[in-house]
């Protein structure tokens, strides 16, 4: 599931699964092509930490903990979640006090709601439409550069990212897996056919014509709150190839990954000599199976992230503070 999985990495090994799956993920890489982006990232500011919570700065001490943890690493194998990507101005659902858990009621649509429900998937592209050119446009932070130039020096073995949001691949990351997909991609449910997102954002505005609407807040993954009075005469297309419901190719909730991929990913850590979790709660079973098997397999554990994880009992070192001030600070060795 790597956007860039048609690229083996170059370790003597055939990585049969995205050898497979080359072809079908070319899309997104089109994708982010077409749209003609640059590898450089974007700056903390004012608006750019508006969805990341409070937290005091690393001390020496920390820091100097978290450099001996990674240098003693030969292979590090990593984790990252929405705490990464906050520093890029997308919101995520569980920080505190700033999180779309904290901050509404509202919450993500379900897996089963989505292929169930016409009136749900009207809805969800509806938001998304809106959302799209802002979520889209984001740029990678000092950490995504940060873990893209770990890769680069050999010492970072294989990244796992929670997230949908391309920035590690926007940032040059290659030994990557998008344990949940990526919403530069859309899915046909019916035939299976991959395209880019940025194209159906053509297609949805050929469709509704003089629609528009005022989102009335931002969610996560390109999401944002519109009434259903705002939604009710938007018009989703179908799949140009068989007519199929078209899907953002991520792992909703209430959904499970391709037992493929979590495979594949467990292979990848067997590889490693270390864990490092990045701006992940770990709250969903998804990425907190694979802390376990770290445990099981006696490799050390090393967790940044603001606030409380799932798995912080099983971590020989815990660090609370912004990815963005930490990463950067370690060097490589």
């Amino acid at each position: 599931m790597s956007l860039d999985c048609g690229r083996k990495p170059d370790t003597g090994r055939t990585y049969t699964l995205h050898a497979q799956r080359a072809e079908m993920r070319q899309p997104c890489r089109l994708a982010l092509r077409t749209l003609g982006l640059r590898r450089t990232h974007s700056c903390p500011n004012a608006s750019t930490l508006d969805f990341v919570p409070a937290s005091s700065p690393i001390s020496s001490l920390a820091l100097e903990r978290m450099q001996d943890f990674i240098s003693r690493s030969k292979r590090l194998f990593m984790i990252t979640g929405a705490g990464l990507s906050t520093e890029s101005g997308i919101p995520d659902y569980r920080s505190e006090g700033v999180g779309l858990y904290a901050r509404t009621d509202r919450r993500p649509i379900q897996h089963a709601e989505f292929v169930r429900s016409a009136s749900a998937r009207k809805r969800y592209w509806a938001r998304n439409y809106v959302g799209w050119p802002q979520f889209s446009s984001r740029l990678p932070n000092v950490a995504h550069l940060t873990l893209s130039g770990w890769e680069a020096q050999g010492k970072l073995h294989w990244l796992v990212t929670q997230n949908v949001d391309a920035l590690h691949s926007k940032a040059g990351q290659r030994r990557l897996t998008e344990l949940h997909g990526c919403a530069h991609r859309v899915v046909c449910l019916g035939c299976g056919a991959l395209s880019p997102r940025q194209a159906l954002q053509t297609r949805l505005g050929a469709l509704n014509p003089g629609w528009a609407a005022e989102a009335g807040g931002v969610a996560p993954d390109g999401d944002v709150f519109l009434t259903d009075e705002q939604v009710q005469h938007f018009r989703v297309p179908s799949c140009e190839a068989c007519g199929g419901t078209l899907k953002p190719d991520v792992t909703f909730f209430g959904d499970t990954v391709h037992r493929d991929t979590v495979g594949f990913i467990h292979e990848r850590l067997a590889e490693s000599d270390g864990v490092l979790v990045a701006g992940s709660s770990l709250q969903v079973y998804s990425g907190y199976r694979f802390l376990l098997a770290a445990r099981e397999r006696e490799i050390p554990v090393a967790i940044l992230n603001i606030g409380a994880t799932r798995a912080d009992h099983l971590a020989a070192l815990r660090v609370n503070a912004r990815c963005g001030e930490v990463l950067p600070a370690i060097l490589p060795l």
